[in-house]
């Protein structure tokens, strides 16, 4: 009894004076450049600053609540981190550097996709995606419906608020939504791209911090009426008969490899259509994650892979989603300017982004109740995911709402909904600008 009182706080799974002490020595290493600039370092300096900002915000009242927790102080004290350069800047480029050139953050993705996947039972798996585009088309019109309503308090036309703030918010991110727009303007007005992307990155900007606490609370509010959300791995409400049991198969490390093989030969299947084989479609680019969920959704349609595949791929997801989003949190925190931040807070940018936002979370939610859904999990999922700032974004997300095992819908929401988006933008500037 004495033993497993002294072992009760713990530290990312370790004793806390082990954990304190491990951080402390690899930020004084830092300090006194010590450490080095390799993956191996990068990964410590990352946990050093993760781990203690997780602590803390696990244990802030109402923040640890209400607006997101440890995993959500992470991200922002990362940005504080990053904008005010508290650590020298060869760090901060090295972390910035592991997250996005070297891409960690899309093998995250990766990985997490293929587990959530490859976890559902083919049944529900149709259920669930067949009813998940109906759910994006609701948040998109409510989102437009509140906008204009936004737009009206402070005397902006309808056509500036569907062109220049909803279709920016809901385009999929910066590289999949705000610089494609920006083109397709330019395409279509004969003005430089500049102008339109000046704006839309910042209202993007807004809006993805929004989501992100949208996200928070919407979670609590899943705490406090548990018949608006599932488990956390499945959209489909009474579905849990359906999906695989992972108790019915133990997978060992041998199955978690095979999993991890298969998942990177699914990515490198959608780089192959996304670069060579069918690079767009109807003239619109397709991204290769989008792909990639494609393809293993086909793959388990037909059952092609082996249970023990699938249930390693889903181990494979657990650990990056239990204990690696904190890594994260730190890398996609660090790319944050709070100062562009501060730049894009006026308050018609702010009511306006908030009622986008909630537009699309209502309008998604509604709409994934009315096929079956749970209301939250489709309010996170194809609303907020499809309003905040692309793949980094959905990370973000979904860590404060603490459903990274819905990576799959959030990711389609992205690039499928952003693809979309990118469509009816194409229209909408011939008729509305």
């Amino acid at each position: 009894m004495v033993e497993s009182k002294k072992r009760k706080l713990e530290f990312y799974g370790v004793p806390w004076y082990i954990a304190i002490f491990s951080c402390g020595v690899i930020i004084l290493s830092m300090f006194f450049g010590a450490l080095g600039t390799d993956m191996p370092s990068v990964l410590a300096l990352m946990l050093a600053l993760g781990i203690p900002l997780n602590e803390i915000g696990k244990r802030i009242p109402i923040w640890n609540t209400y607006i997101g927790g440890g995993l959500l102080l992470a991200f922002f004290g990362a940005s504080i981190i990053g904008t005010y350069q508290l650590i020298p800047e060869e760090y901060i480029t090295a972390i910035d550097g592991f997250t996005g050139s070297v891409n960690f953050l899309t093998l995250f993705i990766v990985v997490l996709l293929a587990g959530s996947i490859m976890s559902l039972e083919r049944t529900i798996l149709f259920k669930s995606f067949m009813g998940y585009f109906p759910a994006i088309l609701g948040g998109l019109v409510l989102a437009i419906a509140f906008g204009i309503i936004g737009g009206m308090v402070f005397g902006i036309s309808p056509s500036e608020i569907t062109t220049n703030y909803v279709l920016p918010v809901l385009g999929g991110g910066n590289a999949g939504g705000a610089i494609p727009l920006s083109e397709i303007y330019s395409e279509v007005t004969g003005e430089p791209s500049e102008i339109y992307y000046g704006f839309a990155i910042i209202i993007l900007t807004v809006a993805n911090i929004i989501a992100i606490v949208f996200a928070a609370l919407l979670n609590r509010l899943g705490e406090l009426i548990p018949s608006w959300t599932g488990d956390g791995t499945t959209l489909m409400r009474k579905s849990s008969e359906e999906k695989i049991k992972v108790e019915d198969y133990t997978p060992n490390l041998k199955d978690v490899a095979a999993g991890f093989l298969v998942a990177l030969s699914c990515y490198v299947v959608g780089l192959f259509f996304s670069n060579f084989l069918l690079p767009t479609v109807f003239g619109f680019p397709i991204h290769q994650l989008a792909y990639m969920v494609i393809f293993v959704i086909i793959l388990q349609a037909f059952d092609v892979i082996p249970l023990n595949v699938r249930m390693g791929a889903k181990r494979l997801q657990s650990f990056f989603s239990k204990h690696l989003t904190i890594l994260i949190m730190i890398g996609v925190g660090v790319e944050l300017d709070l100062f562009e931040l501060f730049a894009a807070i006026t308050v018609p940018n702010i009511v306006i982004a908030m009622l986008v936002v909630l537009g699309a979370t209502i309008g998604a939610g509604f709409v994934g109740y009315l096929v079956g859904f749970y209301p939250i999990d489709t309010a996170i999922t194809a609303g907020l995911c499809m309003a905040n700032r692309g793949g980094s974004g959905d990370i973000a997300t979904l860590g404060a709402a603490n459903r990274m095992e819905l990576m799959a819908y959030a990711q389609l929401s992205t690039r499928l909904g952003g693809a979309l988006i990118l469509i009816i933008a194409s229209i909408l500037f011939s008729i509305l600008l």
